[in-house]
């Protein structure tokens, strides 16, 4: 019944609202989940993060086209001047931009971006009362940033005024940041949402109301932003002067990503988002030219290609067009090792062991997943190709062995374990699977399902047994997924596994102060191979993302870090017009 209901509400909310998308240069998108606000510091996944990234900005970006990625100057100037040991870095940030329009500011006139606002946005993710979840970006790594932290949780008012050793503004558009110890991946966390700029003014005329008034510097307004099934977003008139990049990588002007060179950015003047969880009225969507981008998950895939992987016939000859690439990511089970239940190495070992990851790849990914031996995955300086974890194999005896050995034979007096996972349909039926496997030791599994940000919330609250999530690279070094099980990262940071090994630990300390060499590799390397046999998770799969785009979409390419890629996009009017009639 509810599945026949959410079908009479998408042909509904299709057949309203198709005609006018072919009347503006206008992207019509989609959010798989629902968006809890749009303050920078709490961007903690990738939905919010894409967002935040139409609104705000930050000092550097990924290269829209080239691959291996490439960090670029967006609101800086050029890269920073480092000091010889490693430690200091001075800024330049670009002249003559503007925040937004908003009643924040005199005469609700955005006034101009200093630098004295980025060292403001990086005391806001370092201030305990906001319970910023990028905190761990900055934490331990900036001189005097964790003490300052430290007195501020003690005093009733957060005082900003108050100077930090490793904050200093020395000019208008110029700052300096001190590090603790060399940090070679720092200037990729100056490019995620979390140190996005914002202006004192917006945080304090907002108040509590801030996350829903963003007041950015970026290439899109949102007044406002209401907890509904749709945004929208429109072109910032007083936007600086920004191009389309005029070169790529091999093969991407024969693909037409160049066609745009040298235009200026944001290239469409509307941008609407539509908050759609399950995955059928997407689809529906998607074939009715109701959205012109739809990342295909594991059924839609099904509907859209072939067993080989391409699209079919009757959508290549509307123009579609496929987009597929593998994914700098792994999807995980995570334990709450905080839990006693799985403090035993040998439970997490057993339970890793029953899970059938070639019927799973089969079943959700059909085929196309890397099974993940371990954290870090392909592309990335430390993944092993030829590395075998041993509690990735599916040996079902063996894992009764293990467990019988930590005192449960059988699985007698093992608790009912509850797995939170998303609201949607592929979800619950990915648990249940897992659930199936889980029955064959003698564990019962329960499915908990949420909506993304009440399954953030209970990670980040450590109110889990467990929970399976995937972790997408936020840039392209594996320090960012190693520090996924960093025991200072415990909730509510990043290690939502709130696993701890003073070995690992250590290793993992001595690895990231190295620059990117041969040295830190086999660091990583062995570190990797450390995870894989404590089993903080139950490694699932590197996967391959596969994506359609209308005919009339141009300059789409995937991007791991694809916060800002909104303003690279563009419509093509007359193909759209062309097409029209087929819809």
């Amino acid at each position: 019944m509810k599945s026949l209901v959410i079908f009479i509400l998408a042909i509904v909310f299709i057949g309203c609202t198709k005609e006018h998308q072919f009347d503006a240069r206008e992207l019509h998108l989609i959010s798989p989940e629902k968006i809890a606000g749009l303050d920078p510091i709490h961007a903690s996944d990738r939905y919010s993060g894409l967002e935040v990234g139409k609104v705000y900005e930050g000092l550097f970006e990924f290269h829209p086209l080239k691959r291996p990625y490439e960090l670029m100057p967006n609101l800086a100037e050029a890269l920073p001047q480092v000091a010889k040991d490693g430690l200091t870095y001075t800024f330049k940030i670009k002249e003559g931009v503007l925040f937004h329009d908003s009643p924040a500011f005199p005469e609700g006139k955005g006034r101009e971006l200093e630098a004295r606002d980025f060292i403001y946005s990086f005391k806001r993710l370092a201030d305990p009362k906001l319970s910023a979840k990028g905190w761990w970006l900055f934490d331990g790594k900036v001189k005097g940033l964790n003490e300052w932290r430290e007195k501020s949780s003690k005093e009733e008012t957060t005082d900003y005024s108050a100077e930090i050793e490793g904050f200093k503004v020395t000019g208008k558009y110029t700052f300096q940041i001190k590090l603790v110890k060399p940090y070679p991946q720092f200037l990729y966390a100056l490019a995620m949402p979390y140190s996005y700029v914002v202006a004192q003014e917006a945080v304090t005329h907002f108040g509590p109301e801030f996350l829903n008034h963003p007041v950015g510097t970026g290439p899109f307004i949102l007044p406002k932003y209401e907890q509904s099934n749709k945004i929208v977003y429109t072109k910032n008139p007083n936007f600086r002067v920004k191009f389309y990049p005029s070169e790529g990588e091999e093969g991407d002007e024969k693909l037409g990503l160049l066609s745009d060179a040298g235009k200026k950015i944001p290239l469409v003047d509307r941008i609407t988002v539509y908050v759609i969880v399950e995955s059928q009225p997407k689809w529906l969507g998607f074939q009715k030219a109701k959205f012109d981008v739809i990342e295909l998950d594991e059924t839609q895939a099904d509907q859209a290609l072939t067993e080989e992987r391409v699209i079919k016939p009757e959508f290549r000859n509307l123009g579609m067009r496929l987009v597929s690439s593998p994914q700098i990511d792994i999807s995980f089970f995570a334990f709450n090792n905080e839990d006693k239940i799985f403090k035993d190495v040998r439970v997490r070992q057993a339970m890793s062991l029953a899970y059938d990851r070639k019927e799973a790849n089969k079943l959700f990914q059909k085929g196309t997943g890397v099974i993940a031996q371990s954290i870090i995955p392909p592309g990335l300086a430390g993944y092993e190709s030829e590395f075998k974890n041993p509690y990735v194999a599916f040996d079902v005896e063996q894992a009764k062995k293990l467990l019988s050995e930590a005192g449960y034979p059988e699985g007698k007096g093992f608790p009912e374990v509850t797995v939170q996972t998303r609201n949607e349909t592929i979800a619950r039926h990915q648990i249940e699977f897992f659930a199936k496997c889980m029955e064959k030791i003698g564990i019962k599994v329960q499915v908990g399902m949420n909506t993304w940000p009440e399954l953030i919330n209970k990670v980040s609250k450590k109110q889990h047994q467990m929970y399976t999530m995937a972790w997408g690279a936020d840039y392209p070094d594996a320090e960012n997924f190693l520090g996924l099980v960093y025991c200072p990262n415990k909730a509510p940071g990043s290690n939502g596994s709130n696993y701890c090994n003073p070995e690992v630990d250590k290793m993992f300390e001595e690895a990231v102060i190295l620059q990117d060499g041969e040295e830190r590799t086999a660091k990583y390397k062995a570190l990797n191979e450390k995870i894989a046999l404590e089993v903080p998770w139950i490694f699932g799969f590197h996967r391959t993302k596969f994506s359609l785009t209308q005919a009339w979409v141009k300059n789409y390419k995937f991007m791991e870090f694809n916060h800002n890629q909104a303003q690279y996009l563009n419509v093509d009017f007359e193909v759209k017009k062309e097409l029209r009639k087929k819809f």
